[in-house]
């Protein structure tokens, strides 16, 4: 099954899911690795930003997405890592 399939055939994803996992798999490198901000998701998909962070936790959750943390170099935040999996 690909992955298109098996996304639509998830029951357990709302459709703002669906929408962030495949901005997500449009922006991701060769290894499956993007970085957008939650702000940038938010405004790109014309979501709220509360909405957005729903949306990746039911991604990260449900399996297809990992989220890892980022800081710079002083040890404040940047956006997180997603890796699709």
């Amino acid at each position: 099954m690909s992955w298109n399939e098996r996304i639509y055939a998830d029951e357990r994803l709302t459709h703002r899911a669906r929408a962030v996992y495949m901005y997500l798999r449009d922006r991701a490198d060769a290894d499956g690795k993007c970085w957008p901000g939650v702000k940038r998701i938010a405004s790109d998909l014309h979501l709220s930003r509360r909405t957005a962070q729903r949306a990746l936790a039911d991604l990260e959750q449900a399996g297809y997405i990992r989220r890892d943390e980022r800081f710079r170099e002083n040890g404040s935040r940047t956006s997180n890592l997603y890796t699709i999996q």
